[in-house]
């Protein structure tokens, strides 16, 4: 391997900021590090992503207790992912909530998805001692469920795949605000390792039906106003696109990984290499849309020796 991964290199501290994107609803972001989300209620909060570890949720709590005492009764993650997930014990929540496609893929792949961040991400891991092991949920959904928080209700759905097959949405009703995980982001690259191309513009089509006022989205600033929904929704859409129509043309004709590679860098570079992450996700991105314009429907689990497999015979 010629060089290493963009991410590994990436170890500067990112500025947190928190805004209050609806009465009682705040986005905790990090100049593209994984968002976390909190959600206010009558008797108790609840809080979106996790984290990656029980230091880094301790900033989130930090930014919490700014603004209210109210415990934390509940911890909703939108996928599997280890920089999302494994922070949750410090909460202290009593229910840690899941899709049911989210939790078969923690069974599925958890320990591998954690291995191969870890390496990739060594910064987003400082702490990870304290990190208890994978996270499981203790309440699932299918489709869709409601929480109560004392009047405040929440709805917590799968709308279809995207970003993983077990991505959920989190819709507040009385604020029309919604809270995506990386189905939708803002400046920053979606990562696609594990996504489904084909899907994933439906998905944002029904996250566009909804209309909202707010969302926070995975990565990137919180967007406030449907002017600026609208346009990452449109951005997050055109990024996908822009990555699997070039991979599927190499595929289609027969050509090899890097000849994706080479094509998805022509397409993506103009338009997106200033983003977020965006030279930690091509990689893992163009061997997904490159294998899934193959035929192969369920992402291949990446593990930290498929990462340097993968990565080298794109350098090669």
């Amino acid at each position: 391997m010629s060089k290493a991964f963009a991410s590994q290199g990436d170890l500067s501290e990112k500025k947190i900021t928190f805004d209050e994107i609806g009465e009682g609803l705040w986005a905790f972001t990090a100049e593209g590090d994984p968002n976390s989300g909190v959600i206010i209620g009558d008797t108790s909060v609840m809080i979106v992503e996790a984290q990656a570890t029980p230091r880094l949720a301790g900033k989130v709590i930090e930014k919490l207790r700014g603004i209210t005492d109210k415990p934390i009764s509940h911890v909703v993650l939108t996928h599997y992912h280890a920089v999302r997930v494994l922070g949750a014990s410090a909460y202290g929540a009593d229910q840690i909530i899941m899709s049911d496609a989210a939790r078969s893929m923690v069974v599925e792949r958890g320990q591998e998805d954690w291995d191969s961040e870890f390496q990739r991400f060594p910064r987003l891991f400082e702490g990870h001692e304290s990190i208890p092991g994978l996270t499981y949920p203790t309440t699932t959904f299918s489709d869709s469920m409601t929480v109560y928080l004392g009047n405040r209700r929440v709805d917590i759905k799968h709308l279809g795949r995207a970003h993983t097959a077990g991505d959920a949405v989190i819709h507040v009703p009385d604020q029309n605000v919604m809270f995506t995980g990386d189905i939708v982001e803002d400046h920053s690259a979606c990562y696609c390792g594990d996504g489904h191309f084909s899907d994933w513009g439906t998905t944002l089509d029904a996250i566009q039906a909804y209309d909202v006022d707010a969302i926070a989205p995975g990565r990137g600033d919180a967007l406030v106003g449907r002017d600026a929904v609208a346009r990452a929704i449109a951005s997050t859409r055109d990024f996908v696109d822009s990555t699997y129509r070039p991979a599927a043309r190499v595929a289609a004709g027969g050509g090899a990984l890097k000849d994706a590679w080479d094509a998805v860098r022509a397409a993506c570079d103009p338009k997106f290499k200033d983003y977020a992450i965006y030279e930690h996700c091509l990689p893992f991105n163009v061997s997904r849309a490159y294998d899934e314009a193959r035929g192969i429907d369920t992402p291949r689990i990446w593990t930290a020796e498929r990462d340097l497999e993968m990565w080298a015979a794109l350098q090669g």
